[in-house]
């Protein structure tokens, strides 16, 4: 089992630790009595002194070879896929602790990081390899450029992966990080970013914590050329205002609404168990679950059912307890707002069947728990149906016609992401088509590892602008300059 001891985190500057007076606490999720570690504040003095340290060593990275900034990337995906082979004894077992994630859920995340620093390095070698076109008159050459310090701002429901997609393209590009950690998960990024960070000239990766106001000094900060933030839109907007300030360019993965559709020839004998974990990973914290779920009515009862008894399997539990298949929610604040959507659903009138079996119902309260619940037939007006849940509360609503579900699907101002459940493959992809979302997922909810390399990530409408993974998310990282050689 992992240690159990309070951990010190300070911001890291220039290859320095780096305290504050002010500080603050983290919390395990699944035993909110034992604090995790005590983190150090950036306040606007910090954040400068980050960016300035991020400033000063691009002059030094950006000239660096594409080749050899490729090099220590991979090296670092190779320390990355060393943590994960350490499991609890490493930084997965810190992880687990201060997001309240399953082991093998982070064993998992930090080996997806290792392949996203790999796959940025293949897009590198196409992305930004100079583009070529003549004539008899004039040759014209595009050259992708370092767009500068990139001010990366994470989340909390899978900090490790959802940083590395920032960090792998940034460095490959020839740019340098200040990292912004999330304040109820800021423990492992910190401690990994310490191993990278000697694989990269002094200065090149920089690590701040803090909330909102550590957020906004970042992003106005004049050096800063790219904020790349993975969240919620209210900060986005924030975040962009701010920016706007110094005409600096932003890249947002937000929050969805995202549809699943079931077509009458879902298998339900083989593909519910794959289904609910396209809702039910990670406790539903994970940005792109499927938060709206449409079936048809010749199926609908059959296969409510069968979904009810999957779930109903599961162990509600600490994550370090054996038992454990279901984890808490992260942070009391979301655990309060997704019992406040549950009472909502249930005084208008919802039909709310809870799921699951508590591994220690003696103690349930000393924990962000959470049955999964899943509400029969809500209205489409429901609160719980129009939302970004971000937890295990999934509503599961009938349709008879194709037409009005589509319609239904795109009926919201968010499009990240959406999935289509169907036996036939070209039923399907004529189906996704329809569907208004930056991505659409058949028949899991998931990228696969192809998928992972060359399918853009993000989403259209409020869900973001901009896009990671493949060649057109490392050229988020770049700025273009454009060359024209007269010959006569």
């Amino acid at each position: 089992m992992t240690s159990t001891k309070t951990l010190t985190i300070d911001n890291f500057i220039a290859g320095k630790w780096e305290g504050s007076a002010e500080r603050f606490e983290v919390r395990d999720p699944g035993r909110t009595a034992d604090i995790v570690a005590t983190v150090a504040v950036a306040d606007a003095g910090a954040v400068d002194r980050a960016v300035n340290a991020a400033h000063a060593a691009l002059k030094i990275w950006s000239e660096v070879s594409v080749e050899k900034r490729a090099e220590a990337v991979l090296h670092a995906a190779d320390l990355i896929e060393a943590e994960a082979d350490k499991g609890l004894d490493g930084l997965v077992g810190v992880v687990v602790r201060e997001t309240g994630m399953l082991p093998a859920e982070i064993t998992m995340e930090f080996r997806g990081a290792a392949f996203a620093s790999r796959d940025n390095v293949e897009a590198a070698r196409i992305a930004l390899e100079p583009r070529i076109i003549e004539d008899e008159a004039s040759i014209v050459r595009i050259e992708h450029k370092p767009i500068g310090v990139v001010a990366a701002i994470v989340p909390w429901n899978a900090p490790i992966v959802l940083l590395i997609r920032k960090f792998a393209p940034a460095l490959v590009a020839g740019d340098t990080l200040v990292i912004k950690t999330p304040p109820t998960a800021p423990a492992g990024i910190a401690l990994l970013m310490e191993k990278l960070a000697p694989l990269f000239p002094e200065g090149v990766i920089n690590v701040v914590h803090g909330g909102a106001e550590t957020g906004a000094a970042l992003a106005a900060h004049p050096k800063v050329r790219l904020v790349s933030f993975t969240g919620g839109g209210v900060a986005a907007k924030a975040i962009m205002k701010t920016a706007a300030e110094t005409l600096k360019n932003v890249q947002f993965e937000l929050g969805g609404n995202d549809a699943a559709i079931v077509l009458d020839d879902f298998d339900l004998d083989g593909q519910i168990p794959t289904l609910a974990a396209g809702a039910f990973h990670r406790s539903g914290q994970f940005c792109f679950a499927i938060k709206r779920l449409y079936v048809p009515t010749s199926i609908y009862d059959a296969f409510f059912d069968k979904l009810a008894a999957h779930l109903d399997k599961v162990r509600i539990g600490h994550p370090l307890h054996p038992e454990t298949t279901f984890g808490p929610i992260n942070n009391g604040a979301q655990l309060s707002y997704l019992k406040g959507l549950i009472q909502k659903t249930r005084d208008a009138g919802g039909e709310l069947i809870e799921l699951g079996t508590p591994v220690s119902p003696e103690t349930w309260d000393e924990g962000n728990y959470l049955r999964p619940v899943l509400v029969k037939d809500p209205g489409p007006d429901f609160d719980i149906v129009t939302c970004e849940q971000f937890g295990p509360v999934l509503p599961v609503m009938r349709y008879m016609d194709e037409d009005a579900v589509v319609e239904l699907a795109n009926g919201t101002d968010y499009g990240l992401g959406s999935s289509v459940w169907t036996s036939n493959f070209d039923r399907g992809a004529a189906f996704a088509r329809r569907l208004e979302a930056g991505m659409t997922f058949i028949n899991k909810n998931a990228q696969s590892r192809l998928g992972r390399r060359h399918m853009p990530f993000g989403g259209i409408k409020q869900s973001g602008i901009g896009t990671e993974n493949s060649e057109l998310g490392l050229a988020e990282f770049t700025e273009i300059h454009a060359m024209n050689f007269h010959k006569v």
